[in-house]
């Protein structure tokens, strides 16, 4: 179901989704809604992964047809994007009084949050540029946090790409980490790792590995502890921050 010319030329369950298109009013079961399609795919995936989320799934837990749910939602591509922005969910406006530092560090924070509460979300690929309506609200927060810098539009845009992008992939690492942890991790990746590679290589050949594993450094990379996650993630914040704190620093 493919939005009409004179619409935005998005699919029509997008358009649903910001309100400028009404939903259908025909045919058979009137009373369903995107919202509670999305909401369903929501809960087959946090129930039981990605993988089990299809059409006729989703529509088994609404009580219909596969087939009344392409009246909402062409494909399951489309039904995976409006999850993905329901999962982030409704952008607060960013907290007042905030420098554009301490507005960028709760910025990623909120999606880190979000990804947390709903690791299926890391699976859906990034297939297109944000159109949803809670993924452009959380573009436009972040780019308001940085409105009191003297960067140019573009810079700011980059800025966003860099932390959105630190963020979701220390988020999915951390969650693989997570379930390793909790499946029984594989030998290559179990808490003798160090000492695995150590066994594998010479400090001829790998001096600066080498050097690492003797400090110590896998001991430490081991660890999956909550505290231990959020040290990492935290360090990683705050070091491209200093690198965005340089540049703000140039533009003044």
């Amino acid at each position: 179901m493919g939005s009409d010319e004179e619409g935005t030329g998005l699919p029509a369950s997008f358009e649903m989704a910001w309100g400028i298109r009404e939903r259908p009013n025909k045919g058979p079961k009137r009373g369903l809604s995107l919202e509670q399609i999305v909401d369903a795919g929501v809960t087959v995936a946090s129930t039981d992964g990605l993988g089990a989320v299809s059409m006729s799934r989703v529509a088994g837990e609404l009580g219909t047809s596969a087939m009344s749910l392409y009246r909402y939602v062409a494909s399951k591509d489309e039904l995976l994007a409006l999850m993905v922005d329901a999962a982030l969910g409704v952008i607060p406006d960013p907290p007042p009084d905030k420098s554009w530092r301490a507005g960028l560090e709760w910025w990623a924070r909120v999606e880190l949050a979000a990804y947390r509460v709903h690791p299926w979300a890391l699976r859906v690929p990034l297939s297109s540029a944000p159109v949803t309506p809670n993924s452009l609200l959380f573009l436009d927060r972040g780019l308001q946090v940085l409105g009191s810098t003297n960067l140019d539009e573009g810079e700011k845009m980059s800025v966003i790409l860099l932390l959105t992008s630190y963020t979701r992939s220390w988020a999915t690492l951390s969650s693989d980490l997570v379930a390793a942890a909790a499946d029984g991790m594989p030998a290559h990746v179990n808490l003798n790792y160090g000492a695995i590679v150590g066994k594998l290589i010479t400090p001829a050949a790998f001096p600066a590995l080498t050097k690492a594993i003797t400090a110590g450094v896998f001991e430490d990379a081991e660890e999956t502890t909550d505290e231990f996650l959020e040290q990492d993630f935290d360090f990683g914040l705050a070091t491209l921050l200093d690198g965005v704190e340089v540049l703000v620093r140039k533009r003044k």
